[in-house]
């Protein structure tokens, strides 16, 4: 299409007068989004498609059209981003193919709903376009995924600042974690419309770049200070997930394990999660004894983790401490619905998935850091990297973050280098590194600065060894969490409400 055509098609009285076009470019905008996480992680496509979505919402001609925009929007994004649910469902939980894709439409439907809510909110508001653009839709956006990230357990992948990671932006994440992030990246999207459609064009400019260069100063700053170093070594084992719990191929899976640990060199030697798939208290006790003398030998401890019940109907998803050190515990706090807990009311689900382990309890969100190798690790597990108040909550007490993950039920999908990259986010906001065991990959390490230092392919077996730098301190983040963010978010909302009235009173 010529370029005077595009812009015929852009303009308000256009997309005024199609809903249809309106929903194909918000569903298109949505899933283009998605490239600018990882592993395209092609951030200008992802704000020129947040700066289109902004042009709908203002062009809206009504609350209700801008729903509608706010929701194709989502729709694409999450449809495209977290496609990879379907894989667990149906390759790996054997749910029947239509059942898997309508809860996948489902649950990508309801995620679609917070944007939407956002377009219905912002369009409420009688404020000068310029002001909506770089002010409200920012700061009810990044409210929205904040309510997503708790909200019936929380969800909170794919926000925005995720994709920012490797923008001057990141300088935000040591203050107010993901979410000011967010706010920043909707505030550069917002800004942008401003200059292309010449709304306060030269202040739009002006802010946008004081907004970079600000990032790009606080990345400067160093939150933490080295307090030491420790050899790691973190084993990738390769075991596919539809091989993982037959029994035919326990035995090799623990020598697998065994002999990459006997390789090592690290003081501390971490497996990913489940990587016994065996409750614990049913490991033949010679087996994890000869995985204490290896971590022994090297005057340090090895992390295992494993199913552990403590006491009959108590099942934990767990990472166990065998070494030196005492043995140690953590249980992991935040389960995913429907693949490790189910949700009341969802018992018959149960019959149609076939998912081992799936009725786990829920550990207490007051455990510490374990005292291991000499040091204090905040162990995480899988789905838990996500929740960034969470991990910070075992902060500024340990030197080091761990998570152990099992990526394998989302296969050759997008889910793992997303999640590699909310992992590279807690690094960020905690000013820590990060080490990531996974069963099939990614296994990485992570420094406090978001930068990956070293990582496994995918489906490879492996062992990744790093000479980990420990650090002490705390970041504006670790002492407050999600509260700045939302005191900015306040502060931003409460400028639009006075804009508000001083634009109808005049």
């Amino acid at each position: 299409m010529p370029r005077h055509g595009v812009i015929r098609a852009l303009s308000p009285q256009a997309l005024r007068s199609s809903a249809g076009a309106r929903a194909a470019l918000a569903l298109l905008a949505g899933a283009a989004l998605v490239t600018a996480f990882a592993p395209l992680e092609w951030t200008l496509v992802g704000l020129a498609a947040l700066a289109l979505l902004i042009e709908l919402w203002v062009a809206a001609a009504s609350p209700r059209s801008a729903f509608w925009s706010g929701f194709w929007f989502g729709l694409g994004l999450f449809g495209a981003g977290v496609s990879w649910v379907y894989v667990s469902l149906h390759r790996y939980g054997a749910m029947p193919l239509p059942l898997a894709a309508l809860a996948t439409l489902g649950l990508c439907a309801g995620l679609a709903l917070f944007p939407a809510a956002v377009g219905w909110l912002q369009a409420r508001w009688r404020v000068p376009q310029a002001v909506r653009a770089a002010l409200l839709i920012p700061a009810l956006w990044t409210f929205a995924e904040w309510i997503r990230g708790w909200l019936f357990t929380g969800f909170p992948w794919l926000s925005a600042g995720y994709a920012a990671i490797d923008t001057p932006l990141a300088g935000l994440a040591p203050l107010g974690g993901v979410y000011a992030v967010s706010l920043g990246a909707l505030a550069c999207a917002g800004l942008l419309w401003c200059i292309v459609r010449n709304r306060a064009r030269w202040a739009a400019l002006a802010v946008l770049m004081l907004l970079l260069v600000g990032g790009t100063a606080l990345r400067t700053l160093s939150w933490s200070s080295p307090a030491g170093t420790l050899w790691v070594s973190l084993l990738q084992g390769d075991i596919p997930q539809d091989l993982k719990f037959d029994p035919a191929r326990y035995a090799h899976t623990l020598e697998t394990y065994a002999q990459l640990a006997q390789g090592s060199r690290g003081k501390l030697i971490v497996l990913p999660e489940t990587a016994v798939p065996r409750f614990l208290d049913r490991v033949d006790p010679a087996y994890l004894a000869r995985l204490e003398a290896i971590a022994r030998q090297r005057g340090g401890d090895l992390l295992l983790g494993v199913p552990y019940r403590p006491a009959p109907g108590v099942y934990y998803n767990s990472v166990v401490s065998l070494g030196t050190s005492p043995t140690q515990v953590y249980n992991k706090v935040h389960l995913v619905p429907f693949g490790e807990f189910v949700p009341p009311g969802f018992g018959w689900i149960v019959h149609v998935l076939s998912i081992p382990l799936s009725d786990f309890s829920s550990g207490s969100p007051e455990q510490r850091p374990l005292r291991v190798a000499g040091t204090r690790v905040a162990l995480d597990i899988c789905y838990e990297d996500a929740f960034g108040e969470q991990i910070a909550r075992q902060l500024p007490e340990a030197t080091l973050l761990v998570n152990v993950s099992n990526d394998a039920w989302f296969g050759d999908s997008l889910a793992p280098a997303q999640h590699l990259q909310m992992g590279r986010m807690r690094a960020l906001e905690t000013g820590r590194m990060l080490l990531s065991a996974t069963n099939t990959g990614l296994t990485a390490a992570v420094a406090p600065d978001g930068r990956v230092l070293g990582s496994l392919p995918l489906f490879v077996t492996g062992r990744l060894e790093i000479n980990a730098l420990l650090y002490s301190g705390a970041t504006p983040y670790v002492r407050i969490g999600d509260l700045g963010v939302l005191i900015a978010i306040a502060l931003l909302l409460g400028t639009v409400l006075v804009l508000a009235r001083r634009s109808r009173s005049g």
